[in-house]
């Protein structure tokens, strides 16, 4: 029987089977199609490898489901991008984004840190396993494709601070995502890179850090924030915590015997000292509420969530005449950078807000010369 995969009449024409009816395209190298009851069916690759058995028998041969519903040329041409790659050494396996995003997460458990290994796991668990991304194979990851992923991922609804922050943290999740794709590339379990490689960052993205409040202007800005909110802001002056960590407290995270708190957030579990004002503050907001309850709450006693706090702190920036570029998270950079030109150690002050010491330096950096400039010029030298 004379088998015709070029014709859409010719492939109409074959009985449904399981076994693929194979073309020989080259010595070696063979396309097929699983015909099945309804539609074309699916076509699959079969190409002979010298290295898995030799030029003689069908343990020499591997195979390669190729995709459906396309036409015999495209069916061609993913059947000679996969023969290209594997004779340059790729894989003849199909690996999913997926599939390679686990074997970096457990990649860098050996050759970097555990915490290193955690935060990718929780990325790709959030960002991949579940997406339309995650179930493409390397081979025929696009361009578009990453392109796309990233663009879910913006809060384009909300405000520019929001848009903003989105963006740092989609910036983020791509190096995480490329560093997983090139360590693929690596083991060869794809054969080119340039699905990923021309995909760039959001320019621009970085969180606004350099909004800094006088003392008039944290006075200003509490005096036109309601009862509820302006308790939220407080504690974020007196912490130094992220907005989402320290709405997320409850009252038995407040430990007023040994001054600390209890704190969860984008970095993991911490417990951090806090001043004599601060425990003075947050034991006040703690009298007479459960362990479980909410350590802050807004007016109706719920706990706070960005959409709670978000247009009423605007409001309140906006009546203080401190403009839109003023956020919640604005209060974070204003409590680190009074601790840095009061003198508090960088390692501490990094370990208190929960971040790196080199990101402490980049941003505040100035803060700390500027500091230590004034303890050289007290000391008489000649």
């Amino acid at each position: 029987m004379k088998i015709n995969l070029k014709s859409k009449s010719g492939r109409a024409a074959l009985a449904p089977r399981r076994e693929p009816y194979w073309a020989c395209v080259r010595i070696g190298l063979y396309l097929g199609l699983r015909r099945s009851a309804e539609g074309d069916g699916t076509w699959i690759g079969r190409m002979l490898r010298v290295d898995a058995g030799g030029l003689k028998g069908s343990k020499a041969y591997v195979t390669r489901p190729l995709g459906a519903p396309m036409g015999h040329d495209e069916a061609l041409d993913a059947l000679n991008a996969w023969a290209s790659g594997v004779d340059l050494g790729a894989t003849h396996k199909a690996t999913s984004v997926q599939e390679a995003c686990r074997q970096y997460v457990e990649h860098q458990k050996t050759h970097a840190s555990k915490a290193n290994a955690a935060d990718a796991r929780g990325r790709f668990a959030r960002l991949v396993d579940e997406s339309a991304m995650g179930r493409i194979h390397l081979d025929k990851l696009r361009t578009p494709h990453l392109n796309a992923w990233l663009k879910e991922q913006l809060d384009e609804d909300g405000d520019e601070e929001d848009l903003r922050r989105s963006k740092d943290t989609a910036n983020r999740n791509l190096t995480a995502a490329k560093a997983a794709l090139n360590l693929a590339l690596r083991n060869r379990l794809v054969a080119t890179d340039a699905g990923w490689k021309t995909v760039t960052p959001f320019p621009r993205a970085g969180r606004r850090r350099d909004r800094f409040l006088t003392l008039d202007e944290r006075s200003a800005l509490l005096s036109h924030c309601e009862a509820d909110l302006r308790a939220l802001a407080t504690a974020q002056l007196l912490t130094a915590a992220r907005p989402g960590e320290i709405a997320s407290c409850s009252v038995g995270d407040l430990d007023r015997g040994r001054g600390s708190l209890a704190l969860s957030g984008k970095t993991g579990p911490r417990v951090v000292t806090l001043s004599s004002a601060a425990v003075e503050f947050l034991s006040e907001q703690a009298k007479g509420k459960l362990p479980t309850a909410p350590l802050l709450a807004d007016a109706f006693g719920n706990r706070w969530n960005k959409d709670a706090w978000k247009k009423r702190f605007k409001v309140a920036s906006r009546a203080a005449g401190l403009g839109d570029d003023v956020v919640l998270y604005t209060l974070r950079h204003v409590a680190i950078s009074e601790m840095i030109a009061g003198g508090v150690d960088t390692f501490l002050v990094a370990k208190l807000a929960g971040t790196s010491t080199a990101m402490i330096d980049k941003h505040y950096g100035h803060l700390r010369h500027k500091q230590t400039r004034e303890r050289l010029d007290a000391v008489l030298m000649m």
